[in-house]
């Protein structure tokens, strides 16, 4: 079975304009996500999706393959979908560009048991969400069956606590993995009502009838939105850095 891991990422950011380029100790934000996807060893290729010259330009500075796709998708699932039509593969890997410190092990834990059964449509990640967390609508939250299939994605606290907890709130991690037939459904589809009123696009697949596969993962410490994250970044990269002697 062919897997590809897929990197979106675009110079345009409201808050960080440039950021997958943002020096993070001497390497580019993206190398630090290819090297991460590449490490996971769960893939037959690793690729940047992208509308920007100055990405691809540094995806072939330090030897990873980018794919040019068009400016105007809405989301990195969109960019996906174009890169399907020119690198075909039975499953597709979503790996943000914007997460510098992803673990490897996360993303084996989402390609490996979609590799070993071909009857799961999408899947993705799930972890408990953290008190602090719970009411952040930046944090999205998942419910789930018992089969651990995913039922609904909020920014809000879901379920609602009418009565005591029996078990945590779990906070959706956002990678993806996806079967070319549900990637070809997403993009002919267009955006779903509720999607659109969450502004969370994988309510698309769900609204469509596919079902989201759900595993146990571990999240970044930090995605990188803002400048600020970026020197968090570098100051959390710094301590891992063996002492010189």
């Amino acid at each position: 079975m062919r897997c590809i891991i897929v990197i979106p990422a675009r110079m345009a950011s409201t808050r960080f304009p440039g950021k997958p380029l943002c020096d993070l100790m001497g390497k580019p934000m993206i190398q630090w996500v290819v090297e991460a996807a590449r490490e996971a060893r769960v893939a037959e290729q690793v690729l940047v999706a992208t509308p920007d010259d100055e990405i691809l330009d540094a995806c072939a500075g330090f030897g990873v393959e980018a794919v040019r796709t068009r400016i105007d998708h809405p989301s990195g699932t969109d960019r996906i979908v174009e890169v399907s039509h020119k690198h075909p593969a039975d499953l597709y890997v979503n790996v943000q560009g914007d997460e510098p410190l992803i673990q490897p092990a996360s993303i084996r834990a989402l390609a490996r048991p979609m590799l070993e059964d071909p009857h799961r449509e999408v899947g993705s990640l799930y972890a408990v969400c953290p008190d602090e967390e719970l009411e952040n609508p930046a944090v999205v939250k998942v419910v789930m069956a018992q089969s651990e299939k995913a039922l609904y994605f909020s920014r809000h606290t879901i379920p609602f606590a009418r009565n005591p907890r029996v078990n945590p709130v779990y906070k959706h991690i956002g990678l993806y993995a996806y079967r070319r037939p549900a990637l070809l459904a997403f993009a002919a589809s267009g955006p779903t009502p509720l999607e659109r009123t969450e502004s969370l696009e994988q309510l698309r697949f769900l609204e469509l009838g596919f079902s989201i596969s759900m595993f146990e993962g571990q999240g970044s410490e930090l995605a990188v939105d803002t400048p600020e994250q970026a020197e968090e970044v570098r100051r959390i990269l710094a301590a891992r850095q063996p002492e010189k002697a």
